[in-house]
Parts: structure tokens; sequence; C-alpha cells
């Protein structure tokens, strides 16, 4: 990879977003915890810090050596970052009067600041701190200023340093994606080579001399990330690459069938195992989310490692772990204790003996869906919603039983069904159908019910880190209602999440 940006993680909930903006600019970053800072520093070009729910005046405040870092290289802090620069450089942080959150309007006070290129009087901008820069630091020079901030932004004399107060990453700065590229392409000076084909060429050649001559097994779940993994993989090393799609018993309505139709005109080599028995028995009086998920994923490893073992010398597992995981794998604050188990990342138990091959490692849900369509992947595959990996047993609160597999998967069939039927789909970026442990009473003829109640949850998401609910149409809610009741035995009462996350996840387990 060239031309890297370097984005220090505080451990503030915008820091995906940060890369996500660097990676719109087709230009390559990696985000590293503040206490994990590469030793090697020759292949970054520039560097970012980010925000962080710390104050500086904290004593266990985030405390970097940026020695190596700043009058080197281009250097923008953002929010707790220029909070940063100016407490520890001579500066002053005091607490705010008020707490300064929410929009705010630029005042720029230098207005031939190259920063600011583009960008005029009174561009909106997003402010989320409960410190203030009272005084700037040695060298600094005041660049923008707001109602309530008088220093929203300074640079430092005779570097290629930068602080701002406010997040131009967020939508709700306006000229954020300005500011950004008036940093990284006119200050920093790099050029925007990061682009699907680029990858494609580079990650290609990469896997051919990684794996040789090996063979190398995938597990396919019929997902756009495993599948852009295989094809990528099968670019490389064409029938060296063993594919696997195990049926867990938890997948869609007919999905097993389905995705291996899907795949029969790609040129992959794919084996369907339906091992539904072997899941249903691993569950079997599970309820809490955290067991059924390691329940599944040693399941999953028994059926794996048996048909892995019928491909005779096999090196590798390929698996289709994509940046998020990569990034939550890591806290800012040391090992995360409570990564979900239906992440990659961590690796195979050691009798396995396989080496890891993450092809996709370093992208985006979105950037996958736009490599795809670079390997020529069908628009329809790639458009599909994301699917957990634990898939229906996590939908389903509480224990697993068949029937409540079956009843969730009708609801679920008639909710997407639903919606492409009617045009919502690819509005949609993730919905699915949720089994609650409740019961509750209903009417139908005559009778009274005591039945289940099934949730509905549909959101719009760029990469699943923030997710808003969708206000879909009350005829089509009103239409999906009755056909689940009428249609599903066993349910009487249809209810919509209008959650966003956060402070909700987009899943209920």
């Amino acid at each position: 990879m060239q031309n890297n940006v370097l984005i220090l993680d505080f451990g503030s909930q915008y820091t995906q977003l940060i890369a996500r903006r660097v990676r719109e600019q087709n230009i390559y970053c990696e985000i590293h915890p503040f206490h994990n800072i590469p030793e090697d520093l020759s292949s970054f070009k520039a560097v970012i810090l980010s925000g962080s729910p710390f104050s500086v005046r904290a004593d266990d405040a985030p405390h970097p050596d940026l020695s190596q870092i700043k009058g080197k290289l281009p250097l923008l802090a953002v929010c707790y970052g220029a909070q940063y620069l100016a407490h520890f450089n001579g500066g002053l942080v005091s607490p705010s009067a008020l707490r300064e959150y929410g929009r705010a309007k630029l005042s720029i006070i230098a207005k031939d600041s190259v920063l600011f290129k583009g960008i005029t009087d009174g561009s909106q901008v997003w402010m989320s701190h409960s410190d203030t820069i009272a005084e700037l630091p040695a060298g600094g020079v005041r660049l923008a200023s707001t109602e309530d901030v008088a220093n929203a932004a300074y640079c430092i004399a005779g570097e290629d340093t930068y602080a701002i107060q406010f997040h131009p990453e967020v939508y709700h700065s306006t000229d954020g994606a300005q500011l950004l590229k008036n940093f990284l392409i006119d200050i920093a000076q790099i050029n925007p080579t990061w682009t699907p084909a680029a990858f494609v060429q580079t990650v290609v050649q990469d896997l051919k001399d990684q794996l040789g001559q090996d063979r190398v097994v995938l597990g396919l779940s019929g997902g756009v990330d495993s599948t852009v993994a295989a094809v990528l993989l099968h670019k490389a090393i064409g029938p060296n690459l063993y594919c696997i799609f195990v049926n867990n018993g938890l997948l869609r309505k007919n999905e097993f069938s389905s995705v291996l139709d899907q795949y029969k005109d790609m040129g992959l080599n794919v084996k369907g195992v339906d091992a539904s028995p072997q899941f249903m028995t691993a569950l079997s009086g599970l309820s809490d989310p955290e067991a059924k998920r390691k329940a599944i994923g040693s399941a999953f490893i028994d059926v794996f490692d048996q048909e892995a073992h019928l491909v005779e010398e096999v090196h590798w597992l390929a698996q289709g772990t994509i940046y998020p995981d990569v990034i939550e794998s890591v806290s800012v604050n040391g090992p995360s204790a409570t990564i979900k188990s239906h992440h990659n990342v961590g690796g195979l138990p050691d009798f396995m003996k396989l080496k890891i091959v993450e092809p996709l490692r370093m992208l985006f849900k979105d950037e996958v869906r736009r490599v795809g369509a670079q390997l020529g992947i069908a628009a329809e595959l790639l458009g599909r919603h994301p699917f957990p990996g634990p898939g229906l047993a996590i939908r389903i609160l509480g224990d697993i039983t068949p029937e409540k597999v079956q009843i969730l998967q009708e609801v679920d069939a008639i909710f997407i069904d639903g919606l492409r039927k009617w045009d919502l789909y690819d509005k949609v970026w993730q919905a699915g159908a949720i089994l609650l442990p409740v019961q509750s009473v209903g009417v139908m003829g005559d009778e009274r019910t005591y039945e289940k109640v099934v949730a509905l949850r549909a959101v719009e998401s760029t990469d699943g880190m923030t997710a808003d609910w969708v206000n879909l149409p009350y005829e089509f809610l009103q239409e999906t209602s009755n056909l689940i009741i009428n249609r599903v035995k066993g349910v009487n009462r249809v209810v919509y999440d209008i959650s966003s996350k956060p402070p909700a996840t987009i899943e209920w387990e």
C-alpha cells in the first residue's frame, strides 16, 4: 500500500468516520491506537489525530509521544487532538462554560489558509467537546473561530501542523470533505490512487506471491464479504481454492439451495454441506447470546475441519474479515474483552493447523462492494443485505428450537419478499425480523390467542458502524403485518423497531 495516512485513535466514536472520509478521497489510510504508533513511519505521508471521550486535563488522558510526527509529517489534529497539541505544547485548555455540542458557524480568520481553500464564512461545522482551547500553543496561529469558540482552528507557524476543534468527518460539517481534501492533497501532497482497480491489481498479485501453488479453503456464507474474497482468491489461484458452504440450519428460508444456485455460474469450486442437526444439538438449552455464538462457532469449526480434511494438502484458511472487524478487535484502552464471537479476527484452534489469509481485511463494507463490482460480480449478489454469522440464532431471543427457527424463517421471508415487491429492498441497508421471548394476548375469529411477538427491523447505513431506522411506508408495514399474522401460525403481534445505532445496535443480541 502506498500514500498511507496514519490515523491515531484516542477512542472517539467518530474515528472510523475519519478513515472513511479519507478513503473517499481515494487515499489509503490505517487506524492505529494512540499507544501503538508504528516504529517505522516511512510509508506514511500524513497523520490525523482523532477526537476522544477523555479530557486532556485528566490524569488518565491519552498522552502519546509525537516527537517523530509533529513538525516532521503533515499533521491534522481533530477535537481532542487539537486540545492535546495545545495542552502539551505551551497552550491552555480550560473547561467550557457550557458543553459545546452541535452545529456552529465558522468565521474564517485566515482567508488565505490552504486548509480553508474553497470554504466560506458561515460554513456549518459540528462541535462535540466540554473543554475549550483558551490559549494557543507555542507558534500557534489562529485560523478560524465560531461565535462560542475563539480558537476553532489553528496552525503551527513553520510546520505543516493544523488543528481544528470541530469534526470534519461527520455529515453535519458541510465542508468537512473539502477541508480533508485540502489537508491531504494540497498540504500533504498525497496522490489519490486508492481505487477498486488498483486494489484488485495489488491484492491479486500479493495473493499469488503469498500463496503460490498452495491449496486454500474458504467458508462461504452467501454474503458479500465471503463472495468477494472468494472471487479475488479465485482470480489469484484458480482451482486451488476450495469453497465450503455450511448450512447451520439458521439461514433464511430456502437460502441454502438458492445461494448454491447463485454460485454455479461464477466458476468457483463450491461444496454445500447440510449440518443443520449438528447445530441444533449444539444450541439445545442455550439462551445467553454469547453462549449461542460460541456454540455455533464451535460446531462450525467441527464441520469445517471435517470437510477441510477431505481436501488434500490444504495449508490456508481464507476468511472474509473486513476492516471494522479488525479495528473493533483492538481497544484503545487495551485488548477488548467483549469482542463478539462472530467476528473472524482471532484465528483458529491449534488443531486445525491452517494459516490465515484475509484479502479484505483493510476494506470497509462499501469498499468491498465497489471491489466486487470491479471484479464483475452481479449487482444482485453485491446488493444483498448483511446477515449475521450466527444467523437467526441471534434474532431468536432466548433458546433455539426448530419450531422457532421455522416461524422466524417464514416471518423473515414475508418481510424481505415484501421489501422487494415494494421496491424498498435496495433503499434499506439491512433488514430482518426478531422473534421475541414474550407472548401477547390476541383475538383471531371468535377465539382469544396467546402467541408470539415479532419485531421488524430495517436500517439505513453505509458500513454498519452507525445506522438510522428506515421510515418505511405505513401501507407497507400494514400489509406486511397482516400477511405475517394471517400466514404464520404462532404469531399474533408485529412491532417495528425505531431505534438508531448508537445507542442501540442493529441486531438485538
